[in-house]
C-alpha cells in the first residue's frame, strides 16, 4: 500500500479530524487506503477521501461520518472490503516457526513471542486488522469470527476503539524509541571507528584513511539526520 502524503490542515480542519478519528473503530486496520484511523479522519476532514471506506465501522460508522461531515450516508466502498462479523486472530501454534514477522505487522502489539519461539495472540487485545495474516510466510494465521451475526458497530465498543487506539499509539511510541535508541548505537558505533581511524593515521595510506574517513562520516551524517526526524 502506497502511504499518502500528511496533508496540512487549518485550524477548522484540524478540529474535525479529531472528531472523525473518535468516530472511527481504531482498528489501525489500513483497508481505508490509509495507514491508520488517524490518516484517514485527516483525509476526509481535508476534503480528499469519502466517508465509506471504513469496512469495520460498517454502515452505522458510516452514518457516524456523516453526521460530523454533512456529507450524505452512502454504501460502503465494496473496493476497501465488506461489513461482517469482527474476528480475531488465530496462530497455529503446531505449524509457526517464530519468525516475528506477525508481531511486526500487528498495530496493538497484541501478538506475543520472540525469535524461534511460538507466537500466540492475545485475543482481548486483537482488532481484528488482519495484517499479520499477509505477514506470515507459513500460512499459519487464520481469522475467527467471534461476534456472531453481529457486524459494524454492533461488534464493537467505545471502551474497545479506545483501548486499541491507546495500544497504537504506545506501539509507535515504542518504535520511534527502539529506532532512535538503534541509531545512536551505530553513531557510536561510527564514532569509535572513527577514532579508531584517526589512531591509524601514522601507518596507513592518507587516500586509504581519506576514503575509510568519508565512509564513516557519511553514515555518522545520516544517523544524524534520522535523529532528528524521530518523533520524540
Amino acid at each position: 500500500m502506497t502511504t499518502p502524503a500528511p496533508t496540512e490542515l487549518s485550524p477548522a480542519q484540524a478540529a474535525l479530524a479529531r472528531r472523525l478519528d473518535d468516530a472511527l473503530p481504531q482498528t489501525q486496520c489500513t483497508r481505508c487506503g490509509y495507514p491508520d484511523c488517524q490518516g484517514y479522519a485527516r483525509a476526509i476532514a481535508a476534503g480528499e477521501a469519502p466517508i465509506n471506506q471504513c469496512p469495520p465501522g460498517g454502515a452505522e460508522g458510516i452514518a457516524r461520518l456523516a453526521e460530523l461531515t454533512g456529507a450524505r450516508p452512502i454504501p460502503l466502498n465494496p473496493a476497501n472490503g465488506h461489513e461482517g462479523p469482527r474476528a480475531v486472530a488465530v496462530i497455529d501454534e503446531a505449524w509457526c516457526i517464530g519468525c516475528t514477522l506477525c508481531i511486526k505487522a500487528c498495530p496493538v502489539d497484541c501478538i506475543v513471542g520472540a525469535s524461534k519461539k511460538m507466537h500466540t495472540v492475545v485475543e482481548p487485545d486483537c482488532t481484528g486488522c488482519e495484517l499479520c495474516v499477509p505477514a506470515c510466510p507459513v500460512d499459519c494465521i487464520s481469522m475467527l469470527p467471534v461476534t456472531g451475526e453481529r457486524t459494524g458497530w454492533a461488534a464493537w465498543s467505545a471502551g474497545q476503539a479506545e483501548q486499541a487506539r491507546a495500544q497504537y499509539a504506545f506501539r509507535q511510541m515504542r518504535v520511534a524509541r527502539d529506532q532512535r535508541e538503534n541509531d545512536e548505537r551505530l553513531a557510536a558505533k561510527a564514532a569509535h571507528k572513527l577514532a579508531d581511524l584517526e589512531n591509524q593515521t601514522l601507518h596507513t595510506d592518507p587516500d586509504t584513511i581519506a576514503r575509510k574517513r568519508a565512509v564513516i562520516e557519511a553514515a555518522m551524517a545520516r544517523s544524524r539526520a534520522l535523529r532528528s526526524k524521530a518523533p520524540e
